[in-house]
């Protein structure tokens, strides 16, 4: 196959197909943003009916659908197109299947939800494109000066969430307790195409199971003691919005089974009543738990995890972008002071030792606490929490000097057989990969994606097994 100049004088087009108006959604903006022409249709047949009157170069097509599946479609599509590229996505991916897709005659085979970057890579792989060399079509980020950060890691967290922001699809946003979730949700929404309507927040942690359903969908009078009125729920009040669902790991089997029915057809139920209601509202969702593992324990059901999670953003904990720790602490302290606080070099060396388990939420305590102590002035190691003031004791291992001395040459090395060997372990499984490194899932995104700049194919099993 011969490369050519990216994106062709004519843009190659490509037919998205899958049941979920989300996932439609979210490839049909991502993919034309990349410079390709995309056609979607919601089922197997419908793809099938394309075909006969619109040529085109790719097709991207999710495995299980009602009615005709994606291998069917598959199957049905080789006997008269045997050279058409055609990519599989699923959520529920498993060896038999794969090794069937593949030999039936799929270009390859991705798990939900979508990895963009390997997507894109995969796409134009099979399409004999090269990475466009000059300015590429990424979205410009406008943030509000209030966001703060330097790190490579969060640029890619702000540009996965300009890029899905266009669209209606469902977005779950992942990382540990304090890392800015919340703040991430918001710039989805400020960026949608429904700015101008509500973004409806709940903390399904705050809400104590027996009231939040009616918090949720809302309850007629006389539905249960106490409901002396009528109440409109979130959901009615997110319409033509978007509604943010924090902590849905939280949330009780019965109620998941309830907003499954909503992310599949918008239809809800307030309490006490036989009416169905249909909300438009966008749905975005936040945890810091590990929801596969709640799903291998029965407490999350698979089938809302998918629907929930078109795509994945994972915020990486503040310790993972050192970058970010001391331009966010001088962003709070001047805020806190109005800019007549600083800090020492003995105080910055402190913020720099302590791991910050709390993340930015814990480091704008810390310097709102600096802010009181130090009487807006200059900010001392004496006006840090004790917790911080003793990690700057106490010696720690990434900074003695054999590590300083190491050749970072050779630590990049290392890093990289450690991931690849990790990659091959976990079946290329990069949730389960990031876990036994204990990295983020995007710190190990980016790391891939550096990776893949470099010339190390790290997108399929046959491109690893191949790598020098």
């Amino acid at each position: 196959m011969t490369d050519r100049s990216f994106p062709p004088s004519l843009p190659a087009r490509i037919l998205v197909v899958d049941d979920d108006p989300g996932q439609r959604s979210l490839l049909q903006t991502f993919l034309t943003g990349q410079g390709f022409a995309v056609t979607v249709a919601g089922s197997g047949a419908g793809a099938l009916a394309t075909l006969l009157r619109q040529p085109v170069a790719l097709i991207i097509s999710d495995v299980r659908m009602p009615g005709m599946s994606g291998l069917e479609m598959l199957r049905q599509i080789r006997s008269s197109q045997p050279t058409l590229p055609i990519l599989l996505v699923t959520a529920f991916a498993n060896i038999r299947e794969a090794v069937g897709a593949i030999r039936d005659g799929a270009l390859n085979y991705l798990s939900k939800p979508i990895d963009l970057d390997e997507l894109l890579a995969t796409v134009r792989q099979a399409m004999g494109l090269m990475a466009p060399a000059g300015p590429s079509n990424e979205p410009d980020l406008v943030l509000p000066k209030e966001i703060v950060f330097r790190s490579p890691l969060m640029k890619a967290v702000f540009h996965d969430a300009a890029l899905v922001a266009p669209s209606d699809s469902r977005v779950l946003i992942t990382g540990e307790s304090g890392v800015g979730k919340e703040v991430v949700a918001d710039m989805i929404h400020s960026w949608s195409k429904r700015p101008q309507g509500p973004l409806v927040k709940i903390n399904c942690a705050a809400i104590p199971d027996n009231l939040i359903e009616s918090e949720l969908f809302g309850h007629e009078k006389g539905s249960f003691t106490g409901a002396n009125q009528q109440r409109i729920g979130r959901f009615e009040e997110a319409i033509d919005g978007t509604i943010f669902l924090d902590e849905i790991g939280e949330m009780s089997p019965g109620l998941q089974a309830k907003l499954l029915r909503i992310t599949q057809d918008g239809c809800f139920r307030r309490v006490g009543s036989n009416r169905d209601l249909i909300t438009n509202a966008r749905i975005l969702t936040a945890t810091n738990r590990e929801l596969e593992q709640d799903i291998e324990a029965g407490r999350f059901r698979e089938d809302l995890f998918y629907r929930l999670n078109v795509l994945e953003i994972n915020i990486p904990p503040l310790r993972e972008r050192p970058e970010d720790l001391l331009p966010l602490a001088n962003h709070f302290l001047i805020g806190f002071t109005r800019d007549q606080a600083r800090l020492s070099s003995a105080a910055a060396n402190c913020l720099a030792a302590y791991p910050w388990p709390g993340n930015v939420r814990e480091l704008r305590n810390a310097m709102e606490r600096a802010a009181l102590v130090s009487r807006g002035g200059i900010v001392l190691p004496e006006h840090l929490p004790n917790r911080v003031q003793a990690a700057a004791k106490s010696p720690s291992p990434a900074l003695n000097s054999a590590t300083n001395q190491t050749d970072p040459k050779r630590l990049e090395v290392i890093e990289r057989d450690a991931i690849l060997q990790a990659l091959r372990k976990h079946d290329f499984n990069r949730t389960a990969t990031a876990r036994s490194l204990a990295i983020s899932r995007r710190s190990l995104t980016y790391k891939l994606q550096r990776m893949r700049e470099q010339g190390f194919p790290v997108d399929s099993k046959s491109d690893l097994a191949n790598t020098p």
